[in-house]
């Protein structure tokens, strides 16, 4: 089949590199290069990246509604579009183009966590699994026609990180499978129930920051969601903590949350508002990210500390 493929981050790769194995890719489209990292240096996104090392066409519209833009992706004569995490909202013109229509690889069952940020909800939420729907794309939210769905076991530990390069794998697969039915005309769509749609909104720094008087399978989610980008933060003193790689533990103390119960290269276990917490990885300001044994190789922190979230330090 003809493909136009549009992708920007690394979760869109995979899914490329699967389709330009078994189709044709006439056009790849991508974001507009960026300045990215601490030199804020320009740099290509991932996919573009890739196109080029596969010798794929690629175009990069600063606007995909401008009419040139719909005028170059029309004319490409797609028989299918697949979208992956590309970016921007698809006008009507191109959505209704190609002959099989815009199909997209959406990380949730859907209905559930329509929306930009649908793996880091499944984890704050601790749900114990979550999935892949490849759809037909509308002009709503997330809320096309499904042409197939498969799951994924979420484990007790499993980061944002680590479902992501999971679920892009699975994607991939899936999106191969389902361009061969169509091709075959051997698959169909099905609506979703918009009953019950749930809506991942796109994640906050904000919502990063640690309040240890929730429980501690709580912190817990929220660390593995964040992990590894923007990462759970808490504050000791003045200075602004990462912490990653998190365990629950069933003890409590008559330490207050926050409090640091006790200190050892095994980790940092902090009392929290139900149940106690032990950190395992830590990233100070300005450095790497460092089990907690190279942590204290370099730096202090001492059992009785309270961590405070910022709410708390201004009250303080």
């Amino acid at each position: 089949m003809r493909v136009v493929f549009m992708g920007t981050p690394d979760f869109s790769v995979s899914a490329l590199e699967a389709i330009h194995q078994a189709h044709e890719i006439v056009m790849v489209v991508t974001q507009p290069d960026r300045p990215r990292g601490r030199g804020k240096k320009v740099h290509p996104s991932p996919v573009k990246k890739r196109a080029i090392e596969l010798g794929l066409p690629v175009y990069q519209p600063d606007r995909l509604r401008d009419p040139e833009a719909i005028l170059k992706v029309v004319k490409a004569e797609a028989e299918v579009m697949v979208i992956v995490a590309f970016g921007q909202i698809l006008p009507k013109e191109i959505l209704e183009a190609p002959t099989y229509g815009c199909i997209n690889i959406h990380a949730s069952l859907l209905p559930k966590y329509r929306g930009a940020a649908p793996i880091h909800r499944a984890i704050l939420s601790g749900d114990p699994t979550t999935g892949i729907t490849i759809m037909n794309m509308d002009v709503g939210l997330d809320t096309g026609d499904m042409y197939r769905s498969e799951s994924i076991d979420i484990s007790e530990s499993m980061t944002t990180g680590e479902l992501h390069d999971a679920l892009s794998e699975m994607g991939a697969r899936m999106i191969v499978e389902v361009l061969s039915g169509l091709a075959q005309e051997e698959i169909q769509a099905t609506p979703q129930e918009d009953s019950l749609a749930t809506y991942a909104a796109k994640i906050s720094k904000a919502e990063a920051e640690i309040d240890w008087k929730k429980d501690a399978k709580v912190i817990h989610n929220q660390i593995r969601a964040f992990d590894p980008f923007p990462g759970a933060w808490s504050r000791n003193d003045e200075t602004k903590l990462k912490v990653f790689a998190s365990a629950c533990q069933s003890e409590d103390s008559k330490g207050k949350p926050g409090e640091v119960l006790s200190v050892s290269k095994n980790g940092i276990l902090v009392q929290t508002g139900a149940g106690s917490l032990l950190i395992r990885e830590i990233q100070a300001p300005g450095k790497r990210r460092m089990t907690v044994e190279e942590f204290l190789r370099g730096n202090t922190l001492e059992k009785g500390v309270v961590l405070l979230s910022k709410e708390e330090m201004q009250e303080a």
